[in-house]
């Protein structure tokens, strides 16, 4: 990677709702850490069967597949956030709301292989999207879903967020394998 190592957010470029996932990014340069999260997770749930994919730990829940689409939903439209901020956008950027994206979307009736391909191509273009910040662009900010945010927090939410539904998925779905 080529990119400017955007150093660790301060609390004043995030909502404190976003600090649990902070903390699960190491202390490492942002940039390394995106591409070695995509290599662990395409390994985690290419490991994972067609009975896992479709398991739900209660009725009201994700399944795994619901919870792979959110992360990948999630990613999105975190990094289109760091895209309008990194660029200079001065108008605030709408919410989205989780539930309403997830039961709209139809995962379960996409095979986890399919998910699989999006999470590394949406993995992909949001490294080379950070990978090609300058120090400025990094330090950027904006104003989505009421909140500000810099763009190097959006990169360590991405990131965390990603951490906490795998996390999530060992724990509740695998019994913490």
């Amino acid at each position: 990677m080529n990119g400017v190592d955007a150093g660790r957010p301060t609390t004043s470029e995030y909502d404190p709702y976003y600090q649990s996932f902070i903390d699960l990014v190491p202390d490492r340069p942002i940039l390394e850490v995106l591409e070695e999260q995509r290599h662990e997770l395409m390994g985690f749930l290419g490991s994972l069967d067609k009975a896992t994919a479709d398991y739900r730990y209660a009725p009201e829940k994700w399944s795994v597949k619901e919870v792979l689409g959110h992360v990948v939903d999630t990613e999105r439209i975190f990094g289109a956030r760091a895209l309008c901020f990194a660029r200079g956008e001065q108008k605030p950027l709408p919410p989205f709301e989780q539930d309403d994206y997830v039961r709209s979307a139809g995962f379960d009736h996409r095979a986890l292989s399919s998910l699989t391909r999006e999470f590394e191509a949406v993995r992909l273009s949001t490294e080379s999207l950070f990978d090609g910040f300058d120090e400025e662009q990094w330090n950027r900010g904006g104003v989505a879903n009421e909140v500000h945010m810099s763009v190097r927090a959006v990169a360590y939410i991405v990131v965390g967020h990603t951490a906490h539904h795998m996390a999530v998925i060992r724990e509740r779905y695998l019994g913490g394998q």
